[in-house]
């Protein structure tokens, strides 16, 4: 992670970055591994030159056809969700986006699988993570639906845009006892869930409202 610390020096200041981290922990944020990487990794390189001072406020950040950058507290809220039970081997990542979410989960498991619908937004993000020399992603243009059935189970999956219920090929390709993080409504009304694959089926959590974006079927 000292690399990644390194490319955000002279664009914002330790003394910003550790008011967003005291920002997270005060909302609730206390996986130490989760805030090490929100205060390491330079957000800044993940959105337009045009916004990058705002990058480190607590806010989501339009990057580009329809999409957004989601809100820091709620990436790392996702990410502390999916770790909760334990570290997780292999992570599918539905909806790359700019790529930062991407690379938060690569600096705290072995291996991410991430699909993006919208070709353009895979090669930006493949760009950036090429960049910061983050070597143990491997990301899909595609279906974030069928999610990824090559490389299941995994033991964690993530969904950064909701759909308005449970997408029955993603549950399907958890691991037993993997967890499944995904907002999950319409426009009007949306929540974030923990799903969780048991013996018996599959236990779900509601955790707290959000706001994403549509997940849509099919590629753009």
């Amino acid at each position: 992670m000292s690399d990644l610390s390194r490319l955000g020096i002279g664009m914002t200041s330790q003394r910003t970055r550790e008011r967003l981290i005291a920002r997270l922990t005060e909302a609730g944020i206390t996986h130490p591994d989760v805030l090490r990487v929100m205060r390491e990794l330079p957000r800044h390189l993940f959105v337009d030159e045009a916004l990058a001072s705002r990058a480190y406020e607590d806010s989501p950040l339009p990057i580009g056809l329809g999409q957004t950058i989601s809100q820091p507290y709620i990436v790392a809220r996702m990410t502390q969700t999916l770790l909760e039970h334990g570290p997780c081997d292999t992570v599918l990542e539905v909806g790359t986006g700019s790529g930062f979410q991407t690379a938060v989960l690569a600096a705290l498991v072995r291996r991410v699988y991430s699909i993006e619908r919208i070709a353009s937004l895979q090669e930006h993000a493949q760009q950036r993570l090429r960049q910061l020399k983050v070597r143990n992603v491997r990301c899909r243009y595609g279906d974030g639906f069928q999610g990824w059935p090559d490389y299941a189970p995994y033991d964690g999956i993530l969904v950064t845009a909701a759909p308005r219920g449970v997408p029955r090929a993603l549950a399907e390709q958890l691991a037993p006892a993997g967890c499944l993080v995904l907002p999950m409504g319409d426009g009007v009304r949306q929540v974030l869930m923990r799903v969780t694959r048991t013996a018996e089926g599959f236990d779900q959590q509601v955790l707290e409202p959000v706001s994403f974006v549509p997940l849509l079927a099919g590629v753009a």
